[in-house]
């Protein structure tokens, strides 16, 4: 969401990095720039204000221009003005209540509530262990209820029973009284929307607080409506006691100014940033992360989290055995392709990872896609076992069988083939360091030979190869390769 911004700002930090010494002209000219950057990015106009004035106040301290590296401390300063923007802490749900704690979804129709409301179901189940209940109170829109049947069988998440001809009050307070019945920990009441804000919307939902008593109430708003989303927040928390905020949409191609605006308008936490249509597509708001995002420092910590939460224990440690031998064939690569899509594929990963953002655009702009990890599993699966095995058994024969099975070029069998060479050999170059517990103790982490595996250890120096285009270091961080990261972009972007 926030590329543009981050080209932008990269530009001007990248110029202030560059100079040895600052003057105090030199960062006025700087926030100016930052400036222009953030009203294009659609945040507010106060907001803007506010944040240029104290970055440029902290800025333009004779600490940081007397500093060893004036650049650095700049950027930092914007970092921590960005984070407080943002929300300083991430805001958790409040569940601290007597069962069954409700949440109370609110906002406009076509905001995304419905399917939000699934999305933070299913993750309250699954990594927190809640029982959750969840019921549609939108007697309006047509199939509203269906939809979150629907979504709540997905999730695997249970849903109120469906009676035609019950207002949203009296669908709320048998809702309660269900969730009483079946021990429920969380129950999620899904409101009714409307296309603007009106007194009818406020009453309804006035009244199903009233029987419903909810922990929390969360606005639901499309981060794609830019300042309209802000407004609608702003009309929201002067009707109702809003407790955060949801974000959905925030993988599109907007410009971001809701995000950073609505915590500075509306005082009102940002908790969720829905990332896509999947359900599992959600994830906690953490400002700091999303900071680094912007100014392209990267979120490593998002990385290891969506690793963890995605890698098969059983294939990681299977890999980490071969790996300690130096093997790597066919069936491990693929399992590594596999990993990429399961952890948001190779758009997500490159967004998170620091100095990506030009080998990122490098990708958009070669047309290069997530369904590139999809050919490549289908060139392996057309190889026989033997072949995924024995990778050099592939003759000019064998290539163009493959070829016609996948529905591929002999090239791109090619390319497949190469990058499996590739990594094969950082494979071995990892037994000769020791393994896995060598590059632990490298990288100064306990964790790191366990996360490794299952985060593609050794992809690097082969990403380029095989998917004409994308950098060899890609693999190159601790967990997603088997080389060091490489200290230069330019260096990174020119292997392939």
């Amino acid at each position: 969401m926030f590329d543009s911004l981050s080209d932008r700002l990269g530009g001007v930090f990248d110029r202030l990095r560059g100079r040895g010494a600052l003057r105090e002209e030199d960062v006025r000219a700087a926030m100016r720039e930052v400036r222009i950057a953030l009203l294009e990015a659609d945040v507010a106009l106060p907001v803007v204000r506010r944040f240029i004035d104290s970055v440029t106040e902290a800025a333009t301290g004779q600490q940081v221009l007397r500093s060893v590296t004036p650049g650095q401390q700049v950027v930092k300063i914007v970092n921590d003005a960005l984070v407080e923007m943002l929300g300083s802490e991430t805001a958790d749900l409040d569940l601290n209540a007597a069962p069954p704690v409700v949440i109370m979804m609110v906002g406009l129709q076509g905001s995304g509530k419905t399917t939000t409301t699934a999305k933070i179901g299913k993750l309250l189940k699954e990594k927190q262990g809640k029982k959750v209940l969840m019921a549609s109170l939108d007697v309006n829109r047509p199939a509203a209820q269906e939809q979150l049947a629907v979504l709540g069988e997905q999730a695997g998440v249970a849903t109120l029973p469906i009676v035609a001809g019950q207002s949203p009050v009296d669908i709320a307070r048998r809702a309660v009284n269900a969730a009483k019945l079946q021990a429920v920990d969380v129950l999620m009441l899904d409101t009714a929307g409307r296309l603007h804000v009106d007194q009818a919307l406020m009453d309804e939902m006035k009244a199903v607080a009233e029987v419903s008593a909810p922990r929390e109430t969360l606005l639901v708003v499309d981060s794609l409506t830019g300042q309209d989303a802000v407004n609608v927040a702003q009309n929201f928390a002067g009707e109702v006691d809003l407790t955060g905020v949801v974000l959905t949409r925030m993988d599109g191609d907007a410009r971001g100014g809701a995000a950073l605006s609505m915590r500075a308008v509306t005082g009102k936490p940002i908790k969720f940033a829905a990332t896509g249509e999947k359900l599992d597509a959600i994830e906690p708001f953490h400002p700091e992360r999303v900071a680094g995002r912007i100014l392209g420092m990267g979120d490593i910590v998002s990385i290891v989290e969506k690793a963890a939460a995605t890698v098969q224990a059983g294939e990681a440690e299977k890999l980490a055995q071969r790996m300690s031998k130096g093997q790597f064939d066919m069936n491990d690569l693929r399992t590594q392709l596999q990993q990429m899509q399961r952890m948001g594929g190779l758009g997500a990963l490159a967004g998170m990872m620091p100095g990506m953002k030009k080998a990122k655009q490098a990708m958009a702009n070669s047309g290069m896609d997530d369904r590139v990890l999809l050919h490549m599993d289908a060139i392996i699966g057309s190889m026989t076992p033997k072949e995924r095995e024995r990778p050099e058994l592939l003759n000019a024969k064998r290539k163009i069988r493959v070829a016609k099975g996948s529905g591929t070029q002999v090239q791109d069998v090619n390319k497949i083939i190469k990058m499996h060479q590739e990594m094969a050999k950082a494979m071995k170059q990892i037994r000769k360091m020791g393994g896995l517990k060598g590059l632990a103790a490298m990288f100064g982490g306990g964790g790191v030979d366990a996360g490794m595996p299952g985060m593609g250890g050794g992809a690097g120096g082969g990403m380029g190869a095989g998917m004409g285009g994308m950098p060899s270091g890609l693999g190159g961080l601790p967990g997603l390769g088997g080389g060091k990261m490489p200290s230069n972009l330019n260096d990174l972007l020119r292997k392939k």
